[in-house]
């Protein structure tokens, strides 16, 4: 026996969300005023959208010890001086709007316990919430056109049944007949603590209502305690021995995949009085408790739903239309959620602490299903939501995924000591802002002539009248007519027969009848006379109406030749149509190709330009780098130039020291076989020896930078004589720069025979003999000194003069309060030594400067120095 696999059951597809149109969820925040006994403040309101929030005194929450200030922003901030009718006006005056013209909407208050939730859902007498306030405009709006009672009535599946007027009026006997509750009436007498919620002269008005239809509206108010659903109008059976504990609903999905509470009660309500009523009849059963931060802390989340069920009239505009699939069912979800706690600050205990570990759990779930739908949104994930690990997201899943628009107030309480779980509830309420729902659209309605109720109502008001003058008026004419012919005719005579032979009274009575009769024949001949003439007249308009019928029948054959174009030209217009939306196709495809050739034209035009800027780049950085380089080279060959002139001075310069000691040694031995050769002559005296001038190898090698550094072109003197000063006296250059400055000292340079310039020129030098130049310097005691640096000038082998340094005289002017600068130990210790080693050395050291100029120059002994040896003579 071959056993068949069982089929799997497939799985329901994904409801699509009724419009592709989203809108964020509406996100408001309220701060509850600051009670008298709190002092610190940790929330600031700086705008009509914005809180900012401060960490209380000691509290830290960055490593580094600072305290740190945020901002959230919000649709709208309401702060502490807000008043219930403006909150109202801005939050749920929408959703009521939408739930008169067939939209859902789901409002919740959410915060910490303690933060005025159920202030701000309820109210207090004088203070109505959002919940009377709502009622209160619905029943405002569809008061005039409500549905008689029982005639819309709820069914087991989350649907509405419609009955007759019949059936329901046996349905309201039978339910008052049975034992169970009546319903309230607004006129009688109200429960103190919910009377006067709402003044007059703040009651709203929906604009745009439907005339056309009947109301009517079902509340219905659960509790979910603990993670179960409990019906808080359900009425129980009350056994004062043994009583029995509330039974748990269950959620049940219905044909269009809404989630709603299988055998809840729901109760129609008539006025905003008993609606109201109801509620508050299901808020005494409400699990309260008192907590050490909450005297009526709420310890499950209620759900108040209100059901609108809307039926439009029949054609005629007088009755209620037999067709529940012509209903259309919304309804408002107004829901306090119980607060988040934490039992070390409510010193919960026992059943206290269970209670709070399903509420802070419910809304941990509520989080999660926020979080994973914005991840979903915005990274464009497909993650499954956990609507039913609660029975609170499992119950509103549908508003998320697009049934309805969705808002929250977010209550706030300003005290210090809520600052970390307020921090956590602005964390929450600003990811669930980021979160979008799908916007409902508006309800198909019948395809009845709109304005059925008020043609049906003014058709009554003109029949009545109509009734009343023809109706009434008609009777009593016809009495007063009766009565005027019976008076016109003649009075008869007395009839009374008093003789047997009485011969008058008959004939007169008889003459009295024949005139009555005669005059009764002319009335007949007139009634049949106005009888032909009204018969005549109703034939005449008989046949006008023939005539009429024929015209109308005529009329109707055209009719329906102009239905038949009319339904050609529909069938063309919907080739047309059909034809259209082709072609519009054909454009949104070509568009969508215009529109990817476009991107690609500026991707690649973007691309292009990039290129083109890299170019330049490249090209202008190849220029630099080409410019760099040139540089680098030509400073280079500069530097090995000089390094080249450097090496062959240098050797030039040991090759002349060598042929200078060569010359002397030769003139010395001269010198010697000179002298030998002459006898008898005596012995010239001993020369004084001068030191040897040190060679260039046996000096110390100076420190070079790593840059070669430019050597002077060195050209040698020539050993020649100095002139004679007896032939005519010696000529001077005086050399003053224009930088020098008056000092007016008493001792001044005067130098007779002197040519004074600014700045030396080779005519100038070749024309004198000596040459000193005036210097000015600061000493190191802060003074100005003068010195003059004097040398002799002389003719070099290139044709030029040169000039070379002997001497220096200095003029030092000092102020007797400035002390004097104590001699240095190095300069003492040089005194004192070697005198013959010094005179050279220091001679050397200041006076071992030539000044060159060749044949033509035009620069003067002021631009160009050479630093070479001064030569000595043999």
């Amino acid at each position: 026996m071959i056993r068949q696999a069982k089929g799997r059951t497939p799985r329901r597809p994904h409801k699509k969300p009724s419009s592709t149109q989203k809108d964020p969820v509406g996100v408001y925040c309220r701060v509850r005023p600051l009670g008298a006994e709190d002092e610190e403040c940790c929330i600031e309101v700086i705008s009509s959208s914005t809180i900012q929030l401060h960490a209380p005194e000691g509290f830290k929450t960055n490593r580094n010890g600072e305290y740190k200030e945020t901002q959230y922003s919000f649709k709208k901030v309401f702060g502490v001086s807000i008043s219930q009718m403006e909150l109202f006006e801005h939050v749920a005056k929408p959703l009521v709007d939408d739930l008169i013209h067939g939209k859902n909407g789901l409002l919740f208050t959410y915060g910490v316990t303690g933060s005025g939730k159920t202030f701000t859902m309820t109210g207090s007498p004088g203070q109505g919430g959002l919940l009377p306030r709502s009622l209160d405009m619905l029943f405002n709006s569809i008061g005039p056109y409500h549905a008689k009672r029982y005639v819309l009535k709820t069914d087991d599946k989350n649907g509405i049944e419609v009955q007759n007027e019949v059936d329901a009026l046996l349905e309201r006997q039978k339910r008052e007949n049975m034992s169970f509750p009546k319903p309230s009436s607004s006129r009688q007498k109200l429960d103190p603590e919910i009377a006067d919620m709402i003044k007059s002269e703040e009651a709203y008005q929906t604009d745009g209502l439907d005339e056309d239809s009947s109301y009517s509206v079902f509340v219905s108010y659960i509790e979910i305690y603990n993670n179960y659903i409990y019906d808080l109008l359900e009425e129980n059976q009350e056994d004062a021995i043994k009583p029995k504990p509330p039974q748990s609903k269950l959620l049940r999905e219905d044909q269009n995949h809404n989630m709603y509470v299988a055998g809840c009660m729901e109760v129609e309500v008539k006025s905003a009085e008993e609606a109201f009523q109801v509620f508050w009849r299901g808020q005494k059963k409400r699990k309260v408790a008192n907590t050490r931060l909450n005297r009526e802390s709420s310890r499950s989340h209620s759900v108040l739903i209100v059901k609108l069920a809307q039926a439009p009239l029949d054609a005629d505009g007088d009755n209620i239309l037999q067709d529940k699939n012509q209903v259309t069912v919304s309804q408002l979800c107004l829901v306090d959620l119980a607060g988040s706690e934490r039992t070390g600050r409510t010193g919960a205990e026992g059943t206290r602490i269970r209670e709070a570990g399903n509420i802070n759990q419910s809304l941990l779930n509520l989080r999660t299903c926020i979080e994973i739908l914005r991840e979903n949104q915005m990274c464009g994930t497909n993650r499954m939501v956990p609507y039913r690990d609660s029975k609170v997201t499992h119950l509103f899943k549908n508003y998320f995924d697009g049934e309805g628009k969705v808002k929250m107030v977010v209550c706030v309480n300003p005290k210090a000591d809520e600052y970390e779980e307020t921090l956590l509830v602005m964390r929450f309420a600003e990811m669930t802002q980021e979160v979008e729902v799908a916007r409902p659209v508006d309800r198909p309605i019948c395809g009845f002539t709109p304005g059925r109720r008020q043609r049906n109502q003014a058709f009554k008001e003109e029949l009545s009248r109509k009734l009343d003058e023809r109706g009434g008026p008609i009777d009593r004419d016809m009495h007063s007519v009766i009565n005027h012919l019976v008076h016109s005719l003649p009075s008869l005579p007395s009839c009374e027969l008093t003789d047997p032979h009485d011969d008058l009274t008959l004939p007169r009575l008889i003459e009295a009848l024949q005139n009555r009769h005669r005059i009764r024949q002319l009335m007949m001949d007139e009634y049949n006379n106005a009888a032909n003439r009204m018969k005549s007249m109703l034939q005449e308009v008989e046949s006008i109406q023939i005539s009429k019928d024929d015209l109308i029948h005529e009329q109707n054959g055209k009719l329906v030749d102009k239905d038949k174009i009319i339904q050609n030209n529909k069938a063309e217009i919907e080739r047309l149509e059909k034809k259209t939306r082709m072609q519009d196709h054909k454009i949104d495809i070509l568009q969508k190709t215009t529109k990817i050739y476009e991107d690609d034209k500026r991707s690649m035009k973007y691309e292009l330009e990039t290129r083109d800027q890299r170019l330049q780049r490249e090209q202008t950085d190849k220029r630099r780098m080409e410019q760099r380089m040139h540089g680098v080279v030509t400073d280079t060959q500069h530097k090995w130039e000089k390094e080249c002139d450097r090496r062959v001075n240098a050797m030039q310069l040991d090759m002349q020291n060598k042929l200078w000691v060569k010359d002397e040694k030769l003139k010395q031995l001269k010198a010697i076989v000179t002298e030998s050769k002459t006898p008898g002559r005596p012995d010239p005296p001993p020369r004084q020896t001068q030191p040897q001038r040190p060679f260039r190898e046996d000096r110390l090698p100076a420190k070079r930078s790593a840059s070669p550094s430019p050597v002077p072109t060195v050209t040698p003197v020539r050993p020649l004589h100095r002139r004679s000063r007896s032939a005519g006296g010696e000529k001077w250059v005086d050399h003053k720069p224009l930088s020098s400055l008056d000092l007016g000292t008493v001792l001044q340079p005067v130098i007779p025979n002197a040519i004074q310039v600014s700045t030396p020129s080779e005519k100038a030098l070749s024309k004198c003999d000596r040459y000193v130049l005036t210097h000015q310097e600061v000493a190191s005691d802060g003074e100005i000194q003068t010195k003059l640096i004097k040398g002799e000038v002389m003719k070099t082998r290139g044709g030029g003069q040169a000039v070379q340094f002997t001497d220096i005289e200095t003029l030092k002017q000092e102020l007797t309060t400035v002390p004097r600068r104590k001699r240095k130990s190095s300069e003492g210790a040089s005194a004192s030594g070697d005198g013959t080693d010094g005179a050279w050395t220091d001679v050397e050291t200041r006076c071992s400067v030539a000044v060159e100029m060749r044949a033509g120059s035009n620069m003067g002994p002021g631009f160009e120095h050479h630093g070479i040896t001064k030569r000595r003579k043999p």
